[in-house]
């Protein structure tokens, strides 16, 4: 499955992802880090969209190694430990990053990215909990400007 994932995950971190990388996603799918919450595949092409227009001048994965473990019948769990590279106002930025992909019946189903490795910020991972559903309320408001901002999730013409 990480072999057939992989060109398109390469592409969406890498600015230059088409719709076509977006179907590896299944149609309620969730993407999350420590920005931003995504909710379904038009919400994910917003978050990804928007990296080279807002965000990044350059942003690529340069150096990964996969992890892939069966978890149920039709069922996986792809770790990805990676390294990003991104160009922020002209600055040079690396960052070490663990991606998770849930994949049921060969689609993904969940994506996260942990920056630095650290897990996200959530109730379930925080002291205090009402933080950590503060820092998931904020990643889902972010997700909803950007989308809304990005067309609602709208495939960029060629």
């Amino acid at each position: 499955v990480s072999e057939r994932i992989m060109p398109h995950l390469l592409n969406i971190y890498g600015s230059c992802a088409t719709a076509r990388d977006f179907e590896m996603y299944a149609p309620n799918a969730t993407f999350e880090d420590p920005l931003m919450r995504a909710h379904g595949v038009k919400q994910i092409k917003s978050a990804f969209y928007t990296m080279p227009k807002v965000v990044f001048g350059e942003s690529k994965i340069v150096e990964y190694t996969i992890k892939e473990n069966a978890t149920g019948p039709g069922k996986s769990q792809i770790l990805i430990d990676n390294k990003q590279h991104y160009k922020v106002f002209g600055k040079d930025v690396d960052l070490e990053s663990l991606i998770t992909l849930d994949v049921e019946d060969g689609k993904v189903v969940r994506h996260q990215d942990w920056w630095d490795k650290k897990p996200l910020k959530n109730r379930e991972t925080v002291s205090f909990p009402l933080l950590g559903r503060l820092a998931q309320t904020s990643r889902r408001g972010a997700m909803l400007l950007t989308h809304v901002l990005m067309g609602f999730g709208k495939d960029p013409t060629p």
